[in-house]
């Protein structure tokens, strides 16, 4: 593999033999056997078991674990077991546990409570670090180790983090007087004279410093990686990779996606997805969550899988690996919702159609005790098979058969989308939106945007890459830019520059407000991409109700029912671009509400509300239309959804799933081949799909196109990592 994702796609689950409420082992095995298990992950959360005394470290639980596995041809990944922290730890330094912004110290009794640059974690941490991957840096049946878990949780404000925090901003603006100045501290008299005077987050009201706070907590958490993955890899082989599991779509408030992913080999993501009836289509649910969720997944429906799929191969723009799935079902002791026949098939095939290298679930077997008990794994609190093992060792067999076509292929992107983390975390300080039915401001405001946006392109068969706003946008016959409200004029050039070269744009609300310092620009809205948009604005209003929205005179016709303006409108007064849609109100009536124009050789729209789910795809289909964005799948019945990905050989694998309860018939666009069965299907055959079933098609590459070249070329384990900020006295 050399530090890269696998050339086959794995099977399996996490497994902690140790939380078994009697020796099952050999049974275990022998199941995962049957199921076509190829890895396991184990080891990340028992820290009081490597450790069990300060200094005293124990190898037989594990070793015996690991001995099994490799001896039955099942691979593992080795996580390193530093989220939870043992009660000991905690007794010896009780200063370690993490200081919440205005919340006090954390107490023990959970998990990622720890406040990881400080030194006394450190020490402990690199201990038991160099204890367990030096146990098994050579064991045959380790290919990986995962590096903590899902960290990032918290935003600490203990003392140490604190001290960074100055040290961090005396390097970046190298006087008082110019953070004075940059941060407008005139306001309400905060303007300090010496390095000390700056207060703690706990009472903060700039905006600036928030920015400031939030960047530097996303580079605590990669910088801490990074030291984890450095004491990896000194001691593991050349053939082991090094990876971290992420929490899926916006993730944790202290992880830069794209900052970890430059300090791993291989990402990884734990993807969980609301199942039952928020996983059917036609979707026509206008809330972007839904009831069948729990409130840790926001997101719920088909087009959330896939933007969390999306989210995830954009760590790293490579294949990654998710090491957390739905099993039998997710949440606490009130989320229970197993998954419909062919729902848990359907959503693997959707992350490996999207990059994904590994379907691993978690877990194994279900826990008796703990606070996870209701959380089921493939087996049952009964530890026999059932319904759910029965359906994913059938995804198991599959995976073992077209494993190798599957990891070789890369996903298609007609739509880049831009993600900014800066724009989200000033839009969490300054929320634009509220909660719905409430005057609370709602810290996701940024997120509910561009789901919004994403879930418009997705309705309109786009397929859709998520990039940072340093990305390769050229690649991007269309880019989508949601509320990008942070940003340097460099970086708003680059969008402009990229319409301009011929690439269609597409902008909403809040973007280009403030610059790259959270500082609002002194002129009128959307500042410097006010001429490629060809509108500006001068006010903008919350919208308590939705306001319906008609066509204007650069529409192409009327605009469908339900379209409409939510949660707020910008009040776009023309200057040269056309208007797509006006609000149909007393007073708004007399804005825009979206406009488009030509722009160089490309064109510009811009949308001043975020759109109903009506409006946002037939904005997506103008613009892809206008682009010449290919979506042969597109007169397919609305339950069915084709995603793909370039094979080596220059062709097409389609990932075609029916998502609803009825059997539909399905005419394929294009020729191909049945991957499973060999059948086939000329292009104009009709075919069936089955209630929640799924064909994986092959299409031969068009003459004269080119293989595609190999995205796993070896590189030196030093590319992959980035500069990342340091705690101060951390390696």
């Amino acid at each position: 593999m050399t530090g890269r994702a696998p050339a086959t796609v794995l099977f399996g689950a996490a497994y902690y033999h140790e939380y078994q409420p009697y020796d099952r082992l050999d049974a275990d095995i022998a199941l995962m056997d049957q199921a076509s298990v190829s890895v396991v992950r184990v080891g990340e959360s028992t820290w009081s078991r490597w450790e069990p005394e300060d200094g005293r470290y124990a190898f037989d639980w594990i070793d015996r674990v690991v001995d099994r596995l490799g001896a039955a041809g099942i691979k593992v990944i080795l996580g390193t077991p530093t989220y939870a922290i043992p009660p000991w730890l905690w007794r010896k330094h009780p200063e370690m546990m993490s200081r919440r912004v205005g919340g006090g110290q954390i107490p023990y009794g959970g998990r990622q409570n720890v406040d990881v640059a400080h030194a006394a974690f450190r020490f402990h941490a690199e201990r038991v670090i160099r204890a367990a991957v030096g146990r098994f840096a050579h064991h045959p049946a380790v290919i990986g180790f995962q590096v903590d878990n899902e960290a990032g949780l918290e935003l600490s404000s203990n003392d140490d983090v604190l001290r960074g925090f100055v040290a961090s901003l005396r390097e970046e603006y190298g006087t008082v007087e110019e953070l004075d100045r940059a941060w407008g501290l005139t306001y309400w008299s905060h303007e300090i004279r010496t390095w000390d005077e700056l207060w703690p987050p706990d009472g903060n009201t700039t905006p600036g410093y928030d920015l400031a706070w939030r960047r530097y907590q996303a580079a605590i958490t990669t910088e801490y990686l990074a030291w984890q993955a450095g004491i990896v890899r000194e001691l593991a082989r050349d053939d082991q990779f090094v990876t971290h599991c992420l929490v899926s779509a916006h993730g944790r408030p202290a992880a830069d996606r794209f900052q970890i992913g430059g300090v791993l080999d291989v990402p990884a993501e734990n993807v969980y997805y609301a199942t039952q009836d928020a996983l059917v289509l036609p979707d026509t649910h206008e809330d972007l969550a839904s009831p069948y969720a729990p409130p840790f997944t926001h997101e719920a429906g088909v087009w959330s899988l896939f933007m969390k799929a999306d989210m995830a191969y954009a760590s790293r723009q490579e294949r990654f690996l998710v090491t957390e799935t739905n099993a039998l079902s997710i949440g606490l002791s009130a989320d229970n919702f197993p998954a419909y026949d062919g729902q848990w098939r359907l959503a693997a095939h959707a992350l490996v159609s999207r990059g994904a290298s590994s379907i691993c679930y978690w877990h194994f077997a279900s826990c008796h005790t703990g606070h996870e008990s209701y959380w089921g794994g493939m087996l049952g609190h009964d530890l026999e098979p059932g319904r759910c093992f029965t359906e994913l060792a059938g995804i198991g067999a599959e995976l073992r058969a077209h494993g190798e076509l599957l990891a070789s292929c890369v996903p298609d992107a007609d739509v880049g989308m831009l993600y900014s983390y800066d724009s989200a975390y000033a839009l969490g300080f300054q929320p634009p939106l509220r909660a719905a039915g409430t005057t609370t401001p709602d810290p996701r405001s940024y997120e509910r945007i561009f789901d919004a946006w994403y879930r418009g392109f997705f309705d309109a068969g786009a397929q859709i890459g998520v990039v940072p706003p340093d990305g390769d946008l050229g690649r991007f016959a269309v880019l989508v830019v949601p509320a990008l409200y942070v940003a340097s004029d460099d970086e708003l050039e680059r969008l402009v520059a990229y319409a301009r070269s011929g690439g269609h744009l597409v902008l909403t609300m809040r973007s280009g407000y403030a610059d790259g310092r959270s500082t609002i620009r002194p002129v009128r809205a959307p500042g410097p991409l006010r001429e490629a948009v060809g509108a500006s604005y001068q006010e903008m209003t919350n919208l308590v109700t939705p306001v319906a929205l008609v066509a204007g005179p650069g529409a192409p016709g009327s605009l469908p029912a339900g379209s409409a303006a939510t949660s707020w409108a910008d009040g776009l007064v023309t200057e040269g671009a056309d208007v797509l849609a006006r609000y149909d109100h007393p007073h708004l009536g007399r804005f825009a509400a979206a406009t488009r124009q030509d722009f160089g050789s490309g064109s510009v729209t811009y949308v001043g509300t975020v759109p109903s789910r009506t409006f946002a795809s037939f904005v997506a289909e103008l613009v892809l239309e206008r682009a010449m964005v290919e979506r042969p799948w597109r007169a397919a019945p609305s339950s069915v959804h084709a995603s793909s990905a370039r094979t080596p050989d220059g062709g097409r694998l389609w990932t075609v799933g029916n998502w609803s309860f009825g059997e539909v018939a399905v005419e394929t666009p294009v020729d191909a081949g049945d991957v499973a069965s060999g059948e086939e299907l000329a292009a104009g055959t009709a075919f069936r799909l089955e209630p929640f079933g799924m064909r994986l098609l092959r299409q031969p590459p068009a003459p004269g196109t080119s293989a595609l070249r190999s995205t796993r070329a070896p590189r030196a384990r030093s590319a992959a990592r980035r500069d990342v900020a340091r705690s101060p006295g951390q390696p």
